[in-house]
């Protein structure tokens, strides 16, 4: 026949299996975190390529004063603009996964306490 557990080991278990589940999201947080900020990266020199590109286009539009370079800097200029706000976004949900992750480093140490 089985054993009727005590309160205090249900109450044992319950924590064991709160901490576990805080500790699996917070895992989940940090990976994604983390990959983010390696896409950060990569966009923050992507977008010095664009916007330096953007930059020369322009310089070259003035010179020429021709409507193809006039039209290649205003693309220019559209993809560097596109890449912040791609940037902006991943900042943005870079920043929301911090808040979550000191949420939930608050809950561990709540619990703690």
């Amino acid at each position: 026949m089985g054993s009727t557990p005590t309160p205090g080991t249900t109450s044992q278990v319950g924590e064991v299996l709160f901490r576990r589940s805080v500790e699996k999201r917070l895992k989940a947080v940090t990976d994604e975190a983390r990959r983010l900020r390696q896409e950060l990266l990569v966009l923050d020199e992507q977008l010095l390529q664009v916007v330096d590109e953007a930059e020369d286009s322009r310089l070259r539009s003035l010179v020429s004063e021709t409507p193809l370079a006039a039209a290649e800097h205003r693309d220019a200029t559209r993809a560097a603009a596109a890449l912040q706000r791609d940037r902006d976004a991943i900042k943005n949900q870079l920043e929301e996964l911090e808040a979550k992750q000191d949420q939930l480093l608050d809950q561990l140490q709540e619990r703690q306490s």
